[in-house]
């Protein structure tokens, strides 16, 4: 993390050298003109990650300036949201005059929402006993009186919750309130107002589609849900069991009935749906009764296998979500063989770095 990078008056121009690279990057493609997303030019991240340094009754956040590589001291982070921030300076005070809280502690987790709720993990070199247990309670109580918080302890092969390990987000997309269970350690969008761009773009490109959805690499259902008012049905795998399990209950709390969550690699529904295997996941799930003309992909950073890449050139629309401009490029060679980029977009989910966030919607030429 370059810290000094981080100011809110060259945000503007930071995210426009994003635009040129990206247009640049992908103008062998001929894609329409770019859609940009901005973010919040602070206060962004939902979630923040610190490693956490004692020096004598002193102890204090601090993270790895790579520009100056050097360790440098964190009491405020500015990307964070402005509940991560309240919450860093609230429990250091509490943390610092408590042994049993603070021995080997080497690292503070938080995860936050735009709806008030936040949870911090609290990581140690050393097993957790019952005091570090009594003393975590006294901790969440006193926190209690002014934040909606949960605290979950961890060390090697241990983990303690004192009452939940999950946040539940609220978002509001096209005026309409989605919530989205969001587990500890499990992936999620960190900057919340730009992923509710994302699913509000996702949504518009996608309408008056025809049929069903097949979407993998489903996660918690982020844009299973969101879309699913665009399809009649929409079909969704995902491989990490928290994940589905996180789907399952957003289904369930956004009362939507036309989605169905398949736990299954996408290598492996890939397998499926070319008649390769039989799986037992499968069994009761009618494949063939799906009538899928759009398949929507958000892969992780490595991008789509070969195999699932054929599974994805056969349908007429593409609507890909991409974490990494270069393996979306190196995908991107592929299906342009058989499909146009119809829609080209630039979501802006981590503001000060590198990483860029893009969505393309392709057509069958």
């Amino acid at each position: 993390m370059n810290l000094a990078a981080m100011d809110p008056k060259n945000y503007g121009a930071q995210l426009q050298q994003k635009r040129i690279k990206l247009e640049q990057a992908f103008a062998d493609f001929n894609p329409p003109a770019l859609e940009i997303f901005a973010s919040e030019p602070m206060h962004y991240r939902m979630r923040a990650e610190f490693r956490m340094w004692h020096e004598g009754d002193d102890l204090y956040y601090y993270m790895f300036d790579k520009a100056l590589n050097a360790k440098v001291r964190c009491d405020q982070y500015l990307p964070a949201g402005l509940l991560i921030n309240q919450m860093m300076a609230a429990i250091i005070e509490e943390l610092k005059p408590n042994p049993a809280l603070r021995h080997k502690l080497f690292q503070i987790d938080f995860l936050s929402t735009l709806s008030g709720e936040i949870l911090v993990s609290l990581l140690y070199h050393r097993q957790l006993d019952d005091e570090w247990r009594e003393q975590a309670i006294q901790l969440k109580s006193k926190l209690a009186t002014q934040f909606n918080v949960n605290i979950i302890g961890r060390a090697r092969k241990q983990k303690i919750d004192l009452d939940k390990d999950f946040v539940v987000e609220s978002l509001t997309v096209n005026q309409q309130t989605l919530h989205y269970k969001q587990i500890e350690n499990s992936f999620t969008q960190p900057n919340a107002k730009v992923s509710v761009k994302m699913l509000e773009w996702a949504i518009d490109v996608t309408q008056q589609s025809q049929g069903d959805l097949l979407e993998l690499y489903c996660g918690n259902g982020n844009f299973s849900i969101a879309l699913a008012q665009n399809f009649n049905r929409v079909l969704a795998t995902e491989l990490a069991k928290p994940s589905v399990d996180a789907a399952q209950y957003n289904i369930d709390i956004n009362k939507v009935n036309n989605v169905q969550i398949i736990r299954m690699s996408a290598e492996d529904f890939s397998d499926a749906m070319a008649k390769k295997r039989q799986y037992r996941r499968l069994e009761g799930i009618d494949l063939d009764s799906y009538d899928c003309n759009t398949i929507f992909v958000d892969p992780p950073r490595a991008g789509i296998d070969p195999e699932t890449l054929k599974l994805v050139q056969g349908y007429e629309r593409i609507l890909y979500i991409s974490c990494n401009p270069e393996t979306l490029k190196d995908n991107l060679l592929t299906l342009s063989e058989t499909h146009e980029i119809s829609r080209f977009a630039l979501f802006d989910q981590f503001p000060y770095t590198d990483h860029m966030e893009s969505g393309v919607l392709l057509v069958r030429k």
